[in-house]
């Protein structure tokens, strides 16, 4: 397992501090539309890896800390407030009172008519202790102990990878027939030999992004670039340092590894991201393995802290 270098200490409280920014943000603005973009520039974040720290660090992730947030405002105003429970419902963002009930219910365990009925509070689940407060300003939060997970990480320097690629526009649940016709076609061109390495970028975060919108590139490692047309396309992914890490088990359960990855090792290596995605490489045919036998390593693009674009 690689340990956190001498600079770790000091990267943990950058991180720290940088989050912290952002949840102040989001107390402050809980009615704005908060996109991904927005908040991953409060805190100097790269967009392609912000939402990933977050659920990390937080244990939650962007859209779920939000509604949460959003919901204890709805509950506190039952509580002060003699605002009828559909214009709470529509202050905290649900279109009928209905949704908006389910929510509730789902959070606090009881209706909002009987939340609003009963004494005292009913405290949701928050994995980093943070609740909505108007009246008091947020100045810290609860992170996962480094011993609170087993991962084990090494680093590796990779060299820059060509790679042969059809993009797939969608949900990632479907990339598998993206998959089926760029080996059909590489097949057919000659270049699936023994050294091919099978790689996925994944460019967008499917907490924020519309599932018909999100991004995904299947890759095959070649030597020589081939004759791209139609939907093949050629491209170079970037070398140099990365962090790696293999996740165990269904492509489904991917967003825990990568949470783990980069919101509870990275703060604590003393190295900061690269504004470059992750790459995901395949070891073994999904066709033929059983989901929980799969096998993917994970590649996170390093650069030293204070050496190169931050996080």
């Amino acid at each position: 397992m690689v340990t956190a270098s001498k600079q770790a200490p000091a990267t943990l409280r950058d991180y720290k501090e940088r989050m912290l920014r952002v949840l102040v943000h989001i107390q402050q603005h809980l009615d704005a539309a908060l996109c991904l973009e927005e908040l991953a520039a409060v805190a100097c974040f790269s967009p392609y890896h912000f939402h990933r720290v977050f659920s990390g660090m937080i244990g939650e992730s962007v859209q779920s800390h939000v509604r949460r947030l959003r919901l204890e405002r709805a509950a506190t105003r039952l509580k002060l407030s003699p605002w009828p429970v559909t214009q709470i419902a529509l202050e905290a963002g649900y279109a009928s009172p209905e949704a908006f009930t389910r929510a509730f219910k789902a959070a606090f365990r009881v209706s909002p008519s009987r939340f609003r009925s009963r004494a005292g509070l009913v405290a949701t689940v928050a994995p980093a202790g943070i609740h909505y407060h108007p009246d008091q300003p947020l100045r810290g939060f609860r992170t996962t102990p480094p011993g609170g997970f087993n991962m084990k990480v090494k680093l590796e320097r990779l060299p820059d990878l060509p790679v042969a690629f059809m993009r797939h526009v969608g949900t990632y649940a479907e990339v598998g027939a993206t998959w089926d016709r760029l080996l059909l076609e590489l097949g057919r061109l000659g270049y699936l030999g023994g050294d091919a390495r099978f790689i996925g970028l994944c460019h967008d975060d499917p907490e924020v992004t519309p599932a018909d919108k999100l991004r995904y590139d299947a890759c095959v490692s070649v030597a020589t670039p081939p004759a791209v047309g139609g939907d093949l396309g050629f491209q170079t992914i970037p070398g140099g340092l990365y962090a790696v890490t293999t996740h165990f088990g269904a492509y489904a359960q991917l967003g825990l590894t990568y949470a783990q990855l980069l919101g509870r090792w990275l703060p604590r290596s003393g190295y900061a991201l690269r504004s470059t995605p992750c790459l995901e490489m395949y070891l073994n045919d999904p066709h033929s393995t059983d989901p929980a036998d799969l096998l993917t390593d994970i590649y996170a693009p390093l650069s030293s802290v204070g050496t190169g674009p931050g996080p």
